[in-house]
């Protein structure tokens, strides 16, 4: 299993979210947290943000019914 990073341009791009909002959803605890690449170079697990996706899509459609 390969584990890709994705960088913030990236995770912005599919979610659909500015910046501050990965930040505020990060502090609540609703986003997957970033992890650090080294030096000032942080990333997203691209299998947590698809998850994260999957289950956006999920309850949206839960609560349209």
């Amino acid at each position: 299993m390969t584990n890709v990073i994705l960088r913030l341009p990236a995770v912005k791009n599919r979610t659909g979210l500015a910046r501050s909002t990965i930040y505020l959803r990060i502090s609540q605890g609703t986003f997957p947290k970033q992890i650090s690449l080294g030096g000032r170079a942080i990333g997203w697990v691209e299998n947590e943000i698809e998850a994260w996706l999957s289950n956006q899509i999920e309850q949206s459609r839960k609560t349209k019914k």
